[in-house]
């Protein structure tokens, strides 16, 4: 929170997004916005209080009505015309990305692009919406099921991915006829913005979509206004369970995805090249920051795991750490320099529960030549099940080596762990991937694929404590999240006349 009484007219303020049009309100509490690579202050966040988010659902409740009888083939068309838009300014949002989260460019490009095969997907919502019917199901009567939109939704979205996850959630809600309400993270909340306008180039009328930036507060009040109908969240677990409980109590239909503890198992007849440039890619990618990131290395005998970690060490030798708008930067800085402390405690606390450090980030040699949030990879070996490295969700550069003897053990291992969100397995044996794919009790499974994030008509979503509410996110199951089943069972010839009903009505 800012103390300096000058701070505003040192840095930009960041406002919010209400009724079609941007919003800064004057006297707001404010919060710094970050430039993680510089290390400083680039601006001033306006934070919501509970009269702004209502004046927020308020404005989406009046345009709902509309929203709502917009035939699905002109949503489906606004929706057509803001990917195109997207598209033309995928370059403007990776540098707002970059700048405020501090991931590399190049990685910020690659969000963009996996987000807008969400909108590509909600484009088809007149197909998708599509119900059943049977014809005469009794005598004279017809029977037909229809998908209706849930009212005003709203979308609670994390730090690490602040265009795709929004777009996994509103292109979908939109597109069934809601209208919604997004509260991004404070850390990076300038591409929200962006997309906001974008939408209105598009066609999308106002209070339609709107965007209330804050913290707790702006939080609090979506979870309690009864104008809400629905909440979707991407988060940490106790957060996610937070907003799953105190959202339902409310009477909101509520899909909360947690956090996660992501294992790659490694066979002994898996391709070792491709195996380690898969696990750098996925543990330090984006500093680790993403809740699909590859954490734990589970690897299947002591020869194997001897020859993977000394894999793993040179080829952290050549990674390249620093300003995230450099072409050849493969790892950029934290988010904050709070979250980058935290992460380092990790390691200390890793060191003192007795796990190898092999690779020591918090010594890298880059670091005294960056100014930002940096901190270098991370490795640990001999990591045991019982310590919290291993149990508790780090979010940082940070890769766990686990050993077991067999791929049973590894099985039972990632089973027992409270998190479910991915894994992976590396092998050449079919037979090994079936097993496996069957037995292994997560949500989102690779073969050969180190981060197995779903395509858009598939559905993200973990099991366990990664995930909170009956619905995974995006796919069919966005469509099932924001939409309500009507069914209609209809006779339109006239009973005789004179006769009341008096029995439960059958179907012979």
């Amino acid at each position: 929170m800012s103390t300096q009484p000058n701070v505003q007219s040192l840095h930009p303020t960041i406002g919010h997004w209400i009724d079609g049009a941007a919003l800064t309100p004057a006297g707001a509490r404010t919060s710094d916005v970050f430039n993680p690579a510089a290390g400083q202050v680039q601006a001033q966040l306006s934070l919501a209080d509970a009269a702004l988010v209502d004046a927020a659902v308020r404005s989406a409740n009046a345009a709902l009505p509309g929203w709502a009888g917009t035939s699905a083939l002109r949503r489906a068309r606004i929706l057509s015309r803001f990917k195109e838009l997207v598209e033309a300014h995928t370059d403007d949002l990776a540098r707002l990305i970059s700048r405020e989260h501090g991931k590399t460019v190049s990685d910020a490009r690659g969000e963009v692009i996996r987000g807008l095969e969400v909108v590509e997907f909600a484009c088809g919502i007149p197909h998708l919406l599509k119900g059943e019917y049977s014809d005469n199901v009794g005598a004279g009567i017809d029977t037909y099921s229809l998908r209706q939109p849930l009212g005003v939704t709203a979308g609670i979205t994390p730090f690490n991915f602040p265009v795709m996850v929004p777009m996994w959630m509103f292109p979908m809600a939109l597109a069934c006829g809601n209208t919604f309400v997004l509260k991004p993270s404070e850390r990076d909340p300038s591409p929200s913005l962006l997309l906001a306008e974008l939408l209105k180039q598009a066609g999308l009328p106002p209070g339609v979509f709107n965007v209330v930036n804050g913290d707790k507060e702006a939080v609090e009040a979506l979870l309690d206004h009864t104008g809400v109908s629905a909440i979707s969240f991407v988060g940490s677990t106790p957060i996610a369970r937070m907003i799953h409980e105190r959202g339902t109590a409310h009477g909101k239909r509520v899909q909360a995805l947690g956090g996660a503890k992501n294992h790659m198992v490694v066979m002994p007849d898996a391709d070792l090249d491709q195996c380690t440039e898969a696990l750098v890619g996925a543990a330090y990618g984006s500093a680790g920051e993403r809740c699909m990131a590859t954490s734990v290395a589970v690897v299947v005998g002591d020869a194997l795991a001897d020859t993977l970690i000394g894999r793993i060490r040179e080829r952290l030798k050549t990674l390249r750490m620093g300003p995230p708008d450099l072409a050849d930067t493969e790892m950029g800085p934290l988010v904050t320099g709070q979250h980058r402390d935290r992460v380092k405690g990790y390691v200390d606390l890793g060191v003192q529960e007795g796990a190898v450090l092999v690779v020591d980030g918090r010594n890298a040699a880059e670091l005294a030549k960056l100014k930002g949030f940096y901190l270098g990879a991370c490795l640990f070996d001999r990591v045991q099940p019982g310590m919290r490295i291993y149990q508790e969700e780090i979010f940082g550069p940070v890769l766990c080596v686990v050993r077991v003897p067999t791929l049973q053990a590894a099985v039972n291992l990632i089973n027992q762990h409270a998190f479910a969100n991915g894994t992976s397995i590396f092998t050449r044996s079919g037979e090994v991937a079936r097993k496996f794919s069957t037995e292994i009790q997560v949500g989102m499974v690779g073969v050969n694929v180190a981060i197995p994030v779903p395509i858009a008509f598939y559905s993200f979503g973990g099991w366990r404590s990664s995930l909170f509410g009956d619905h995974h996110i995006y796919g069919m199951e966005g469509v099932r999240f924001y939409t309500r089943m009507k069914c209609v069972t209809q006779r339109w010839p006239a009973p005789p006349e004179g006769e009341a009903a008096f029995v439960m009505p059958t179907m012979r």
